[in-house]
């Protein structure tokens, strides 16, 4: 099995019920597990023990500011890609911020969850395999190759 079928989209946000309930929508669309912290000092403990396929964290936070975070993490696992998220108007100094870090998106809260979708699958690290054949959501295209008659021809209705 490629290693990067195994890897793992990792949320980093303090606020419980947000993070809750964007956890459980990615792993219900995601053929990938879904890792969520509330705190980014757990979070950075914890990645030493973690597949990191994708790292998408908040920018406010109390311990750690998104920035401080991804900083910290890149030590940890060097080769993240990160999506920051963030309620936050992106000033200049944060743009210029951003040149220095690993950062692939921004997203501007709120935000669709089928938006988010398709940064991560954007951004996935490469491999020889599409690791998200059989992910449902509409418009993935990995979705619309993994469903189509020529795919598979046993469906469920």
């Amino acid at each position: 099995m490629n290693s990067t079928h195994r890897k793992s989209v990792i949320i980093v946000d303090d606020d419980k019920f947000y993070t809750k309930l964007l956890t459980q929508l990615l792993a219900e669309n995601l053929d990938r597990p879904v890792i969520a912290f509330l705190s980014p000092k757990e979070a950075l403990a914890a990645l030493t023990r973690l597949e990191v396929g994708m790292i998408v964290t908040d920018y406010e936070m109390p311990e750690l500011n998104g920035f401080e975070f991804i900083a910290e993490a890149t030590k940890v696992v060097p080769n993240a890609n990160f999506i920051l998220i963030t309620g936050n108007p992106i000033t200049a100094a944060m743009e210029e911020k951003m040149k220095t870090l690993p950062i692939k998106a921004v997203l501007a809260k709120p935000f669709t969850w089928r938006k988010l979708c398709d940064e991560i699958i954007r951004f996935w690290p490469t491999s020889s395999l599409n690791p998200f054949i059989g992910t449902s959501f509409p418009g993935n295209p990995a979705a619309v190759r993994a469903n189509s008659p020529s795919a598979s021809s046993s469906k469920s209705v």
